[in-house]
């Protein structure tokens, strides 16, 4: 059997397979990017937490090292949005990804050059608001996904938003396996996204002593949607920091955000003016929270680049639990093409008819018993 994976996703990101690679922040540069698109999925470089110089010298080795086309991931309320649309543009960037919809003006400016706006959403009416604003693919994450994640579980998700869009939608959370390829196919999906399991290979450049950190997960409980980092529900595996800021004061929150603001202001270049403007739209966060929110790269940054997992965030999805081990990307996506084919074989086998009896030949085989 030959397994035909080609949807509307494929067609238009311009992969080989329904494998979309999401963009971790420290961890989807340019090798995991490649990688994956080299081996048929279609990955997204991380773009949030680089100042547009580095982004552009990203955008280069990815195309230094892979010719297939890529995506980049940016939110709106970055102070580089806007260079970040350019970089994208000039350099003809398939796709990008992003939480929060930029607005009509910038999306505009994407899809006149023909750049694919891919979201992720995590709830039906953002699904729905997205498409207004001009999405043309959606990527559902449930709660079962890793960092700032909602409530309702991906298959629920899956199933309010296929019924309610016609742009092809992407299923994200909880999904590593051939399997799980299959079931969203089957609920109307074009394709599947993850982040933990791309994480979790030996394309990463997270360190060997953060990847040891999740692979020693086994239960899946351990992988925690927490507010104690920003105020947001944030999934992450449980560790020493997050069980020191949940039992932590005020004050000490307080303080371990201004660390982390000063550290981001000084990699990113933000100045000040900024950082505040940002933290006078904080709602109801507290002073701590909007700081934190602000500032998460540099808190992530020191598991996923400095190697120190019990200090810094270990965002990871539920399907951490049943991960033991790193193959690399083309070994993941070959195996993951393989166990869809395997399952879809194995489920037409249940379901094709019986050959009809023969009759006759029942006569004489009780005959002949007789």
């Amino acid at each position: 059997m030959s397994l035909d994976l080609r949807t509307r996703l494929t067609e238009r990101l311009g992969c080989r397979y329904p494998i979309v690679q999401t963009a971790m922040g420290w961890v989807a540069d340019p090798r995991l990017v490649a990688a994956t698109g080299n081996a048929g999925g279609f990955g997204f470089l991380a773009g949030a937490t680089i100042e547009p110089a580095h982004m552009e010298a990203a955008i280069l080795e990815t195309k230094r090292l892979t010719a297939q086309p890529f995506g980049v991931n940016f939110h709106m309320y970055q102070p580089n949005a806007a260079e970040i649309v350019e970089l994208v543009v000039r350099h003809g960037v398939r796709a990008v990804s992003y939480s929060r919809s930029p607005g009509k003006q910038m999306i505009a400016r994407l899809k006149d050059a023909g750049v694919i706006c891919m979201p992720t959403v995590g709830a039906l009416k953002h699904a729905q608001k997205a498409v207004e604003m001009g999405a043309d693919i959606v990527t559902v994450q449930g709660g079962e996904g890793g960092g700032h994640t909602g409530s309702v579980p991906t298959a629920l998700l899956l199933a309010q938003v296929t019924a309610a869009l016609r742009v092809p939608v992407v299923a994200a959370g909880g999904l590593h396996d051939g399997a799980g390829l299959v079931a969203a196919l089957a609920q109307g999906a074009e394709g599947i996204a993850m982040g933990t399991r791309f994480l979790m290979t030996r394309d990463s450049p997270v360190p060997a002593a953060t990847l040891q950190r999740y692979l020693a997960v086994r239960d899946p409980a351990a992988v925690i949607a927490s507010r104690a980092i920003d105020g947001l529900p944030q999934r992450m595996i449980r560790n020493e920091l997050l069980d020191a800021l949940e039992g932590a004061g005020a004050l000490r929150r307080l303080r371990l955000a201004l660390g982390s603001a000063l550290a981001y202001r000084r990699l990113s270049g933000i100045g000040f003016g900024q950082m505040f403007q940002a933290l006078r739209q904080r709602g109801e966060l507290s002073l701590a929270q909007a700081l934190m929110a602000a500032n998460a790269p540099m808190v992530i940054q020191k598991a996923m680049v400095d190697g120190l997992p019990a200090q810094g965030v270990l965002p990871a999805g539920q399907v951490a639990a049943l991960l033991d081990a790193l193959p690399s990307c083309a070994e993941l996506i070959d195996s993951i093409v393989a166990q869809a084919e395997a399952r879809l074989v194995e489920l037409a086998r249940r379901v094709a008819p019986q050959p009809p009896q023969d009759n006759a030949q029942e006569s004489r085989n009780a005959a002949v018993s007789r």
